[in-house]
């Protein structure tokens, strides 16, 4: 006769497969560390309506801005280890931890990287009246005069992008911090800022319609969305980039099978026709790797990041 404690062992032994294989069984939060209607809020949501029909449960867009993304980083971090708690990541995931004396997160051991969703570039724009059509006059016009531009907030992938810019083309161009790029935007298209380091979403429609310029992106290549529009790098300044990128993350120490799963999922969504359509029309370029691709992906930046950050001497308290 099997002993009573050994058969609750068997049990527990074979119940386990089945347990992996039911997740998910109650709703999935998806939190975006920045405010409702930005680039990181547009693709958490493409991609979380396409997974909640993928997973069979509600997977709900938690917008937790503040702290140049630190606190909904954080939450993420701090929550259970159990795949319900996703972040829709962007270049502050690898840019902060250098930035902040206390970003609230170890960005490589807090976390289970899941995939990299998509990139797209920072495009630097100009009001039709600043006089420089092209990186190479941009650089001549910044030599002879105090130029200053405008992108969102500390830290962020325009404002990275133009502190990298000053250092590569030997410059000292001035950071107007703004709140968000809708009031960036305006100020652009006013006048009142003549330049600016901006995400590509919320800048494309002005640039395809005459009202900014398009002077470079900071991609490697071109955009699709925008293919007018040179490179940084092949325009006198080889290998720079900038990717401003959108990744998911969970709390690390979460199952692998748990792990496999959303990978295969978000993966399938992010490669969807409709799905793909819908982010290259808007100058993201759909992505969808592996974990193991996205964590070294993650590494790489970080160790650029913290480089770009001490030799720029910028802190944020």
């Amino acid at each position: 006769m099997i002993p009573p404690r050994l058969l609750l062992v068997c049990a527990a032994f074979a119940a386990m497969p089945v347990m992996g294989q039911s997740y998910p069984v109650k709703p999935i939060r998806l939190v975006v560390p920045f405010a409702a209607g930005g680039p990181n809020d547009f693709v958490a949501r493409i991609v979380g309506q396409k997974l909640t029909e993928a997973l069979g449960q509600p997977v709900v867009i938690d917008n937790r801005a503040g702290a140049g993304g630190n606190i909904g980083t954080e939450l993420v971090a701090k929550a259970a280890r159990d795949g319900y708690t996703l972040c829709l990541v962007g270049m502050h995931f690898v840019v902060n931890p250098s930035l902040y004396e206390n970003a609230g997160y170890d960005a490589l051991k807090d976390f289970a990287p899941v995939t990299l969703a998509a990139v797209s570039p920072v495009i630097i724009v100009a009001h039709p009246s600043l006089p420089a059509r092209n990186v190479r006059e941009l650089v001549q016009l910044a030599k002879r005069n105090h130029l200053n531009y405008g992108s969102p907030g500390t830290g962020t992938a325009g404002h990275l992008a133009g502190v990298l810019f000053d250092m590569v083309a030997g410059v000292k161009m001035q950071q107007i911090p703004y709140k968000g790029a809708a009031p960036a935007i305006s100020d652009l298209l006013g006048g009142q800022v003549k330049l600016g380091f901006m995400a590509f979403p919320p800048a494309t429609p002005h640039v395809r319609a005459g009202r900014l310029r398009g002077i470079a992106v900071t991609t490697l290549q071109r955009s699709a969305a925008l293919p007018d529009v040179p490179t940084v790098a092949e325009s006198g300044f080889p290998g720079f980039s900038v990717d401003n990128m959108y990744g998911v993350l969970t709390t690390g120490g979460t199952p692998q099978s748990t792990l496999e799963r959303l990978n295969q999922e978000i993966v399938r969504v992010v490669r969807m026709p409709d799905v793909s359509g819908r982010l290259t029309s808007q100058g993201y370029e759909p992505v969808g790797d592996t974990p193991e691709h996205f964590a070294a992906y993650l590494r790489t930046e970080l160790e650029k990041w913290a480089k770009v950050v001490k030799e720029s001497g910028l802190h944020v308290e």
